[in-house]
């Protein structure tokens, strides 16, 4: 390792120890914590990683179960039993900010901050229906939006909710932007060819059905070309939409899904291609401080291309394990989290292979410290990555 290279390390390292020697209490909490006056650590574990309880509020679309303990001081009694307006507009930012070092990039020292800065609201704007929706600065691009979405709950008395706009398709599974690492779940982002469809963000309509026995069912039909510009007014390119479906069963600690996603894609007045997905996904709660979550899944394409290919499908297959620790429960200042990931592909440029180790500190309930090693085994690369996230 090179001179430079030292002392870039002992000037990440530098930067991680200070920050753990600032940390002290904080009291400032986001939008819905200030709604409900009370700690993040109610939802998230640490933020923004949900609870199950956290889980169960967003389901409902951002309020409590019992409708007595929505607080009144929240809206406005107009007289009209049809309109209920929020005293306030529920916001919250978010702040994500890293220094990192890359091996064999053109600066081996990067600060990449602000890396992403989020203007996020979200509540209910009736008895039944609930919005979502944030702004996001990523990378020094402009702003954008990404999930933005209408909800609509208890549909006809029954524990069904309808959500309307765009959202990530894996979701269902696991949700990108809730992870603890900076490394992400690369099987979801994985485009095959020249065809846009992947399992991140998209526009449509989710069924989600909390069904007897502990049985969860999500159904989602969506454009399948991403959440792009619209061209000559239309936000999809071909006449085509896309389906997936996932069901999943709780038992005791255990939790077991399986998802399939079918879906068709076209030039116009040329060739088309099919799209699926399959696979299970797991999580295992190890007691109090573990908790083991695996997905694996199988994509087939006819002619991701789009050149008249014939013959077998192109196969991708791949996954991720990723392992919490909590060494001191999961309202505690520590996690340490381990994610591996794993695509293979009879499309080359499509494989991915990485594992990295996270370090979170809470340095406040809403601020944590991340110290992130990647290692990528493909490229046979590595990345050190020291930063703040914060959310208020």
């Amino acid at each position: 390792m090179s001179r430079n290279r030292t002392v870039a390390l002992v000037v990440l390292a530098a930067i991680g120890l200070l920050a753990l020697a600032s940390a002290r209490d904080a009291g400032a909490i986001p939008a819905f914590a200030r709604k409900y006056q009370m700690s993040c650590s109610t939802c998230h574990a640490p933020f923004p990683r949900l609870k199950p309880y956290g889980n169960d509020f967003a389901s409902r679309g951002f309020r409590m179960e019992d409708p007595s303990q929505e607080p009144t001081r929240a809206t406005y009694d107009v007289g009209d039993p049809w309109l209920q307006l929020a005293r306030e507009l529920p916001l919250a930012m978010r702040l994500d900010g890293y220094a990192s070092w890359k091996e064999d990039a053109e600066a081996d020292v990067d600060f990449e901050t602000p890396w992403s800065f989020k203007l996020l609201s979200g509540g209910p704007i009736s008895k039944s229906i609930s919005y979502y929706v944030y702004a996001i600065i990523e990378k020094g691009e402009p702003i954008k939006l990404e999930d933005t979405f209408v909800q609509f709950n208890d549909l006809f008395g029954a524990p069904v909710s309808l959500t309307f706009g765009q959202f990530q398709v894996s979701d269902s599974l696991f949700k990108r932007e809730l992870r603890l690492e900076r490394n992400d779940y690369e099987i979801f982002k994985t485009r095959i060819g020249i065809i846009p469809t992947d399992l991140t963000y998209d526009r449509g309509f989710v069924l989600n059905w909390s069904a007897p026995a502990d049985l969860s069912v999500v159904f989602q039909l969506v454009n399948g070309n991403g959440i792009e510009e619209a061209e000559d007014d239309n936000f999809d390119n071909n006449s085509l939409k896309n389906f997936s479906a996932r069901l999943a069963r709780q038992f005791g600690p255990v939790q077991i899904g399986v998802f399939g996603y079918w879906g068709k894609e076209e030039l116009e007045g040329g060739p088309s291609t099919s799209i699926t997905y399959f696979g299970p996904d797991f999580i295992v709660d190890l007691g109090k401080n573990w908790q083991l979550n695996l997905e694996y899944l199988e994509r087939r394409d006819e002619d991701p291309f789009l050149i008249g290919r014939t013959g077998p499908d192109l196969k991708t297959t791949g996954g991720f394990a990723e392992l919490h620790f909590f060494p001191n429960g999961q309202d505690g200042r520590w996690v340490l989290s381990a994610l591996y990931n794993k695509v293979d592909s009879d499309v080359e440029d499509a494989i991915v292979e990485n594992a990295s180790l996270t370090v979170n500190y809470l340095l406040a309930r809403n601020v944590r410290l991340i110290v992130e090693g990647m290692h990528d085994l493909e490229q046979e690369g590595d990345r050190l990555s020291v930063g703040l996230v914060t959310a208020f």
